[in-house]
């Protein structure tokens, strides 16, 4: 199976952060950056019956390009330029139904703003469908993607971030707005780049033992879980030879109807592959979103995968490794918008009586676009898959660092411990005065 750890969150020791910035053309260097340029928009969407949050929901001001997703509370920020007329944001979620809402109609800079989704019915007279196994309509998936995703290349603004929990605290958080030069997708996904364009962090180095974990390449690898760009282990004819598939039922997604497909290794397939769902557009067979993880009933197989490097007198156990895509249709066309990786893992020194527990968890959503005048970037610029995303970006200080570019808002856990992490900064700051 060609290119399975592609899809692997990687931890490795210390290495040195290499990409820089420039003064270069970008999308963002035309952005205006006068705070009354725009209104902030903040809201929690739940589930109309139960009121339960609805986890990344996929949040966009009509007519332009312009979106974010909800956090695990349900919670969304987003800014909309007050140069446009009276728009709409709308909120689309797997089974429910789409709202739209003016803008007029919310409350800025508040969080008052909470979205009722109703979950969504097929009437069985609205879907017809022939008889069709899920192994064909993956192949309908592989065969149409040209028609499917975008031809041309893309300059994205996106919003990335990562963190890594010790037990239950958190000892890094670093956060970014980053541009990604998005090759087309008759391309390898190696065409893809990504660049930092201003960015945050804090670490508590105290808090990381003697042996500092990092994640390996940020954005870039993140970006690599696109299943359209990067399918070698679950979307190619050769790779569904390992996997046996179930077609489990038909959801709305964007008011359209999708099959929902299983997955899971063949039982005789030795080495860890994944298990997940695919949720497909039974009109068109677009991939629209995928939930997966790494099979780790076997923890011992699946450690490669993570780990680059560790110090001798360290197990290093995997126990969960969880992953998901979104894409967002425009003209007819499907774009890269949400990527999630979340890895836990158990580590054992020789010596040490206890078990430390480590989580880390990467995301990145896109937050604009642009097809004009897109350049790739320099070398110099792009960040690379073995470059250590912390080192070079600024401490938490500034509470309006963000100006007018949209985030993922924190959920409340990465929240409070930003509070804390600011707190114990400015300490240190007065201290060292």
């Amino acid at each position: 199976m060609k290119n399975f750890t592609n899809l692997s969150a990687g931890l490795i020791l210390l290495l040195a952060f290499t990409a820089q910035t420039t003064g270069s053309t970008s999308l963002l260097n035309q952005k205006n950056q006068d705070p009354q340029s725009f209104i902030t928009i903040k809201g929690k969407v739940v589930d109309a019956k139960n009121k339960n949050p609805l986890i990344f929901a996929t949040v966009t001001v009509q007519e332009t390009n312009v979106a974010t997703v909800t956090n695990l509370d349900g919670e969304f920020i987003l800014k909309v330029a007050s140069s446009l007329s009276n728009p709409d944001i709308e909120i689309l979620y797997i089974g429910y139904k789409n709202k739209i809402i003016p803008v007029s109609n919310l409350r800025a800079d508040e969080k008052g703003n909470t979205i009722e989704l109703t979950q969504a019915t097929i009437p069985i007279s609205e879907v017809v469908i022939t008889p069709i196994s899920p192994e064909e309509i993956l192949e309908k998936v592989i065969r149409n993607v040209s028609e499917n995703y975008v031809g041309i290349p893309n300059l994205m603004t996106s919003f990335y971030r990562e963190t890594i929990r010790k037990n239950k605290n958190y000892v890094s958080i670093a956060e970014a707005v980053v541009e990604i030069f998005k090759a087309p997708y008759n391309t390898d996904f190696r065409y893809d780049m990504a660049r930092v364009y201003k960015g945050r962090k804090n670490v508590e180095e105290s808090k990381l033992d003697t042996v500092l974990f990092r994640l390996q390449g940020g954005p870039v690898t993140t970006l690599q879980l696109d299943l359209i760009k990067n399918p070698n282990s679950i979307l190619t004819l050769e790779s569904m030879n390992s996997y046996d598939y179930e077609l489990l039922n038909i959801v709305v997604i964007d008011e359209m109807p999708h099959f929902v497909i299983d997955f899971r290794q063949k039982s005789n397939i030795d080495m860890p592959l994944f298990l997940g769902r695919l949720f497909i557009d039974v009109e068109t067979f677009a991939l629209t979103e995928a939930e997966f993880s790494i099979n780790l009933e076997d923890p011992n197989k699946a450690i490669d995968i993570f780990i680059r490097k560790k110090p001798l007198g360290m197990k290093i156990t995997p126990e969960m490794a969880s992953y998901r895509v979104k894409f967002r249709e425009q003209d007819e066309k499907w774009y890269f918008a949400y990527g999630r990786a979340e890895v836990k893992f158990k580590v054992k020194w020789k010596k040490k009586l206890f078990n430390t527990n480590y989580t880390t968890m990467s995301e990145i959503a896109i937050t604009d676009r642009t097809e004009e005048e897109v350049i790739k970037f320099r070398s110099r610029e792009r960040l690379k898959k073995g470059d250590i995303f912390t080192q070079k970006l600024s401490a938490f200080a500034d509470p309006d660092f963000w100006g007018d570019y949209n985030v993922i808002e924190p959920d409340q856990s990465i929240e409070s411990a930003i509070r804390r992490l600011n707190r114990k900064l400015k300490f240190s700051d007065r201290k060292g005065k």
